[in-house]
């Protein structure tokens, strides 16, 4: 495959991915926390929410907001990643317990070019670009990340989809010995989500290795999540190990577990209330005051013909 010069990752970033992600598994400090009382045992892990190894060569991406960045701390402190815990500081105490590499990714279904592709290279050839995205939870609060990461429409069209690919499911690893929250049925594991093939290969969908110039902590999704700012954040699946075109609609983790709440599309509708709260007025984390949420998290102008002529309030 020929690429510019310009869509070339520089050598010095990729010999050196290597040492950021042990220096992002490595970046732990404290000491390791104890089994919370009344609780079963979960395997000892040192906090992991202080910042990895800073990435070299990142471009400015395009579609950037201009807003204030959430501050690192809470972003990095304050997740949704049930692997880990169900409460939002679980994963910055837990997710220590997560080995990073070696890591690959299968690509299966309906592609011309299947296989089991490390993650050097499926970032091999890429440039890394910096977006500053919205990231909207159903719960009614959002946080503004400078994402690093690459496209995900441009690696998911190196392994040439078939004409029969309607959509791409993701899958999220399986490992209770390293993702401790997964001995617990909170849903039915491992994670999976999934995306139309036109809303994968939209410009803004991204597959993220890092945040704010960093390597992707492992509370965050590392070493490879998916972040798709106009919709709710259960979307953006973390450390993912399996991308799979299929030619039905996947049945994702949430809407399995509670379709009357959590719809395939997910996109984000403030005139559709969750059953247990509205989606009208949104909170940024750090912020008290709230504001009103927007038609698709603020992206309409980019993303609303992607769903023109359907219900959104039925297909949710």
């Amino acid at each position: 495959m020929n690429c510019r010069s310009s869509e070339i990752t520089a050598e010095s970033l990729y010999l050196r991915r290597r040492e950021f992600l042990r220096s992002a598994a490595a970046a732990t400090a404290g000491l390791a926390l104890a089994p919370a009382v009344g609780c079963e045992a979960e395997p000892q892990a040192k906090p992991v929410s202080g910042p990895g190894k800073e990435l070299a060569d990142v471009v400015p991406g395009p579609f950037s907001s201009d807003e204030q960045p959430t501050p690192w701390k809470k972003a990095s402190s304050y997740n949704n990643f049930y692997e880990f815990g169900t409460d939002k500081d679980d994963p910055s105490r837990r997710a220590g317990s997560l080995r990073t590499e070696p890591w690959s990714v299968a690509i299966e279904g309906e592609v011309s070019k299947p296989g089991l592709v490390p993650l050097e290279d499926l970032l091999r050839g890429r440039v890394l670009e910096e977006r500053i995205y919205r990231l909207r939870c159903v719960e009614a609060w959002s946080m503004v990340i400078p994402w690093v990461g690459i496209p995900l429409g441009e690696a998911l069209r190196a392994f040439e989809p078939t004409s029969q690919a309607k959509f791409v499911e993701f899958t999220t690893l399986y490992d209770p010995e390293q993702m401790p929250g997964q001995r617990r049925r909170v849903l039915a594991w491992p994670y999976v989500e999934g995306l139309r093939i036109d809303e994968a290969m939209h410009p803004l969908s991204l597959l993220a290795v890092g945040m704010y110039g960093r390597v992707l902590p492992n509370q965050n999704g590392a070493p490879i999540r998916l972040v798709v700012p106009w919709k709710y954040g259960f979307k953006s699946i973390k450390s993912i190990v399996r991308i799979r075109f299929t030619r039905e609609q996947p049945i994702n983790s949430w809407n399995r577990s509670a379709p009357q709440e959590y719809g395939f599309y997910a996109n984000v509708n403030p005139e559709v209330d969750h059953p247990r709260w509205s989606q009208a007025r949104e909170r940024r984390i750090g912020d008290f005051r709230k504001r009103p949420t927007l038609p698709f998290n603020g992206y309409a102008e980019q993303v609303a013909g992607l769903y023109r002529g359907m219900d959104l309030r039925a297909q949710f």
